[in-house]
Parts: C-alpha cells; structure tokens; sequence
C-alpha cells in the first residue's frame, strides 16, 4: 500500500496550482477513494531534516520524535472521544494528510453517531467549511466541520499537543496541536462516502464512523479534571471504588490518557464487586484488551477493555484494580472523588481478593473514566460544578444527587433504567478554563464546560440527554450573567444539535459564603430568570426554587445547607434529587 501512494502521488498542472494525480483521477468520475489515497501534502519531518516537510505553506511541520514520544506512531490506531481513528501509515517525508478542497472520500462501516475527524488547520486562525454525506441507501446530508490552527488553537480542547515545530531554520519549542471533531449522524443510516469541504488550510489526517456505545449503557462515568504529579507510582496497583448506576450481564472499562504528553502502560486490569475497603466479595475477574492482558494509551487517547461476561449489579461499588508497571510522574485524574480509593504496595496486586497489599489511600480517580454495561436504553450526563461532584455531601456514602436520581430511576422503571454518568467537576465553570488543558498542574477544576463538552458530554456512552447545572462559579469569580448565559445557550444548542434532551438547572442560592455578593446573586437571579423563560433548553429543572430560603432568597434553606453556604448537605443532594421531573429527563411515561 505505501508503495502504491508513492506511485499516485505525482503533481501535475492544475490551472497553475500543483494537485496529485489521485485527486484528479477521483474529480474526474473515478468515484470516492480511500482517504489515505488522496494524501497531498507532508506534515511530519524528521527533526534533522526539517526540509521533507510543509505542513503550512511556510516550511513548518511536526516533528516525527515528538509523535514517537506521545505514542502516535505509523499506523497506530488511536481511541479518541470514542472513535478509533489510525494515524497516519507513511514515513516522514510522505505525504500523510489532504488538504480540503471537495475531494470525494469513501468511508464505509456501519451506522454509528458521528463522524470523526483528525484534523488541524494551517490558517492562523480556524478554518472549515461545508461537506456532503452520502449514505448507502443514496440519501445525502450536509456536514460542517471546523479544524482549530495547529499553532494558536485552544489547548483545552486538543487530542494531543507536541513540544516542537520543525522549521527550515531550526526546531522551536513551541505547541503543535492536533484535534479529533465530531459531526453527527442520523441513526440507523450508514456512510458510503462523503466529500470534504472546500477550506485552504484545513488539513485531514482519518476519519472513521465513531459506532463504540452500539448495545452499551454507561454505568459510571467521571471526567478527567487535570493532570497533577503523583507519587511518583512505579510497579503499583491502584484499586478504584466507583459505584454503579445501572447493571447489566456484560462489562466494558474506560482508561483516558487525557491531557498526557506521552504513553501511559497498563499491565493488568480486573474487575470484582466490593465487600469492605479494599476486599472484593469475589475473585478478581482479568480483563484484556484486543486480546492482550494489558494496553499502552498513547498521550490524549482512550482504551477500551474487550467485554467481559460479569453480572454488574446495580446501585452497587465495584473494585476496578489496575498494575502500573513503569514509573508515572503525573497522571490524568478525577481530582475529587468524594470516595476513598486505594494504592498497593509494589507489586501486581490486581488478582488480590484481599485489601492486605493497599497500604495507602486516594482521594481521586487517575485514569479511569467509564464503566458500561450491555443493554439498557442509554444514559443520562449531568453536567457540572462542585455540587454535582459531591461535595458537601459524606464521603464514601455516595450521596450525591445524580446518586440519589439514579436510585430514583431503578426503582421508578426496574430493569433496565437509563444509566446516570455524573460529570460534575469541582471548581469549574462554563467559560472559562480553570485547568489550561495541557501540562503538569495543581489545578484540578477542569477546562470550561463549554471547551470539555465534546468529551464529557457528546462522546459519552449512549447518551440519550444532559442536564447542565454550572455557572455559580463563573459568577463568584467576576463572570457577567451575559456570558454565563452565551456559554449556557452555546451548550444548549450543540446537545439538541445532536439530538439530546438537554435540560437546563437554575443556580442556587449562596448568600454566606465568602465570594457570593450582593452583585454574584443579581447576576444568579438574572442568568435563572433566562434559563426559566428563554427556551434554550428541552426542559428546566428548577433547582434555585427547592433549596432557596423563602424568607431570604439569596440563601439556601438552613436544613439544606452542609453548612458552608454554597454547597447542600445530604437532605439538599436528596431534595435535587427528587425534585427531578423523570418523564422530562428520560422522555419515558
């Protein structure tokens, strides 16, 4: 194959401009091609010959090392945001890439939610364009898709970041980006091929049909808030608590390597419901992945376990053990669990039925960002803040509100309710990044919901409808009620875009607390007056009117507050919880 690509790739005059012959060939009525046979231009030199590549009309390009070092090597196939997308086959020097301008490109695959793209763009700016789909049964449909630069575009919503641009002059250390964009699909409908857009400067390196939550439910879900240092971890196991919404007969895990600069090597997984502490009820069940007993996760990318015959109970903690051989440094991490989790003496201790090798305790979740079940109607996102997140509620307890709505749900609708996969993330907010997206941080507030969505949000397992409740800390840190509202509206839009049930939550009430003034509350009071009437959203849940004090409206009700002003107790998580109109939420009577 790559001798062939060779072959094709030869310029020939185009009214003045150079194009390969491949492109002419499939603009002339040969049909669509794969894409990789329509590659016209070089991104990636070696660092020592900077000179085989022009990524930008300029003389730019990535640097191979750099990708070596994140993992994206030759050919490699690559998880991310659900989509298994293959990086690119030629060596440095070859063409790798097209470059937008309506080529025809054949797809194929089956039906799935979205089409994904591996794209940069080379414009200073962002560039994209309008596409055309074209299904098997010969219906069309129109697309958009937008590539960020690769130079200037937003850190917080890359699929990879490189140290180094490669340049005629020399090497600069300076970011090179990447990013992986979506755009929907109509269900049951399969993709014959489609055609780019006519975009100078939007560069495609795959493309694939994103069909990863097919007869999956998300059980448990959390986000990666930051990248941290940690121990450093050498040649030990973490066990993880999470605890279950729905259950099923089959299991699948998550490992994101979100926001990383490099591999990250998992030798062994298992999977065991918990007894107390660290103890699993049962024997520790191995998991594997493509067959292996374990998975190195390339730097932005996912891993997905094979599914495992494992009778997941709902509403219950599961122990998810996974062995660290080599030394970690710094980690993607849910920052605030709210649950203890456990860290092993050295050793592989993923089979250990008993607790007696976890010596220490974790207060976060690294890695791990989802469990799925087989069946089941789908899943419910809750988008959010701190509240979301727990705090406020016990520890260990799993008190949270989504906690509580998804005990509603099982015991409203039995078997099989739609799983609740909580997205909260303590200290974030709707627009702007608390954690910049890229590099070893403290800060484990998260990117902005509205830079995170696509992530948490969209490429969720069989996400069916999300519930948005942020925009307080926004307010408490200078934020106006009309950008809290743009950001609201923003992700008000992009869910019904593709076809979820978006609900909107009020703010609560905060007088008390430190940051929550006089001017906080009109700015809460006027971004909840636009969730209330402005018909954004499928439905509102209007969470400001259960827990405020009706005598001081500012506040929260005395018996609601955990009694630092700004979060609710476990009676206010419980009176969210069960102030949830369910038909609104699931759509079912």
């Amino acid at each position: 194959m790559r001798r062939w690509v060779r072959k094709v790739v030869v310029l020939v005059s185009a009214c003045g401009w150079l194009v390969p012959s491949a492109v002419v060939r499939a603009a002339s009525g040969q049909g669509p091609l794969p894409l990789e046979l329509l590659f016209d231009n070089v991104a990636v030199s070696e660092d020592a010959q900077p000179g085989e590549a022009d990524f930008d009309g300029y003389g730019a390009s990535l640097s191979a090392r750099d990708l070596t070092a994140a993992g994206w090597t030759p050919g490699r196939e690559l998880t991310v945001q659900g989509a298994r997308l293959a990086w690119p086959l030629p060596r440095p020097g070859e063409p790798d890439n097209v470059r937008a301008a309506g080529q025809e490109v054949r797809v194929g695959g089956g039906p799935g939610d979205a089409l994904a793209f591996l794209v940069a763009g080379t414009a200073g700016r962002d560039v994209g364009g309008q596409g055309t789909i074209t299904y098997t049964d010969g219906t069309r449909s129109t697309y958009r898709l937008v590539a960020p630069d690769w130079r200037t575009g937003p850190l917080s919503t890359k699929a990879v970041a490189l140290p180094h641009v490669n340049t005629p002059a020399g090497q600069l250390t300076e970011r090179a980006r990447l990013y992986v964009r979506t755009v929907p699909l109509p269900p049951g409908r399969a993709v014959a091929s489609l055609q780019l857009p006519r975009a100078a400067g939007l560069h495609v390196f795959a493309l694939a049909v994103r069909d990863m939550s097919r007869g999956w439910t998300g059980s448990w879900a959390a986000s990666t808030s930051g990248h941290p240092a940690v121990g450093p971890w050498s040649d030990r196991t973490l066990r993880l608590v999470v605890h279950t919404s729905v259950g099923g007969p089959r299991v699948r895990l998550r490992f994101d390597n979100t926001f990383a600069s490099g591999p990250v090597r998992i030798g062994g997984a298992t999977v065991a419901v918990r007894a107390t502490g660290a103890g699993a009820r049962d024997e520790p069940v191995r998991l594997a992945f493509g067959g292996r007993p374990g998975a190195v996760v390339p730097a932005g990318a996912q891993a997905y376990s094979d599914p495992l015959g494992f009778a997941v109970p709902a509403g219950a903690d599961l122990l998810v053990s996974f062995h660290l051989p080599g030394k970690v440094r710094a980690a993607p991490v849910h920052g605030r669990a709210m649950q203890r989790s456990y860290l092993s003496a050295p050793g592989d201790h993923t089979a250990d039925r008993s607790p007696a090798a976890y010596t220490a305790c974790l207060t976060g979740w690294p890695l791990l960002t989802g469990v799925d079940v087989a069946g089941g109607p789908g899943s419910v996102v809750v988008l959010g803040n701190s509240i979301t997140d727990g705090v406020g509620s016990t520890p260990d307890a799993n008190r949270r509100w989504p906690d509580v709505l998804a005990a509603r749900l099982r015991a409203r609708y039995g078997a099989p309710p739609h799983g609740v996969l909580n997205h909260g993330i303590s200290g974030n907010r709707v627009a702007s990044d608390r954690y910049p997206g890229d590099g070893v941080s403290t800060d484990t507030a998260g990117v902005s919901a509205v830079h995170r969505f696509d992530r948490d949000v969209l490429a969720q397992t069989s996400v069916r409808a999300a519930v948005v409740f942020e925009g307080v800390n926004d307010l408490r840190w200078g934020a106006s009620a009309e950008q809290v509202i743009a950001g609201l509206r923003e992700l008000a839009a992009r869910g019904r875009e593709r076809g979820l049930r978006m609900l909107g939550a009020t703010l609560l009430p905060c007088e008390g607390e430190s940051r929550c003034t006089a001017a906080v509350d009109a700015g809460r009071v006027a971004v909840n007056a636009w969730i209330r009437s402005s018909g954004a959203f499928d439905g509102v849940l209007d969470f400001d009117a259960v827990l405020r004090d009706p005598e001081r409206p500012a506040r929260m009700l005395p018996a609601y507050d955990s009694g630092d002003h700004l979060h609710p107790g476990d009676a206010g998580h419980a009176a969210l919880a069960g102030s949830v109109d369910l038909r609104a939420l699931t759509g079912r009577p």
